[in-house]
């Protein structure tokens, strides 16, 4: 049996995440321009972990490893990038489009085990999988102070 650690904030994410899975609460026709702008999409991410490495999984169908943007700082793992409408015909008549487009961005706290500089990613399938190696945790020492 796995103990998952209870997160208030994890609830009200999954919970806010149901209601806006399309802005302004409508789908998008794909007729007009602006409303494909309009639209952020936020790619799901599955977070594993093994004695090795903990490691993030996230679905990018149709995103190019080139619009994917890895970067950490301050303890701090951001994924960035683009899913570009692909406008390929003209003669095309679009009925629905219900694929989500433009810009999106997800951040994850790093664990204090992680070791930031031997991280790394690869892309296949429209799965981007982000290994972060664990290293020692350096446990802090008590230090015995005289008073004098």
């Amino acid at each position: 049996m796995t103990l998952v650690n209870w997160s208030p904030f994890r609830e009200f994410e999954n919970l806010f995440g149901r209601y806006n899975a399309f802005p302004a609460g409508r789908a998008l026709n794909g007729d007009n321009e602006s409303e494909r702008e309009v639209a952020s999409w936020r790619p799901a991410a599955n977070i594993s972990e093994t004695e090795q490495e903990y490691l993030i999984k996230a679905e990018l169908p149709a995103v190019p490893k080139e619009d994917v943007e890895v970067s950490v700082h301050d303890g701090v793992i951001t994924l960035k990038g683009e899913r570009r409408y692909a406008n390929t015909d003209e003669q095309e008549t679009r009925h629905r489009i219900e694929s989500f487009y433009g810009s999106f961005a997800r951040s994850f706290s790093l664990p204090a085990d992680v070791n930031e500089s031997a991280i790394f990613a690869e892309s296949k399938d429209g799965v981007l999988n982000i290994h972060l190696p664990k290293t020692e945790v350096t446990k802090p020492t008590a230090i015995d102070i005289k008073v004098s």
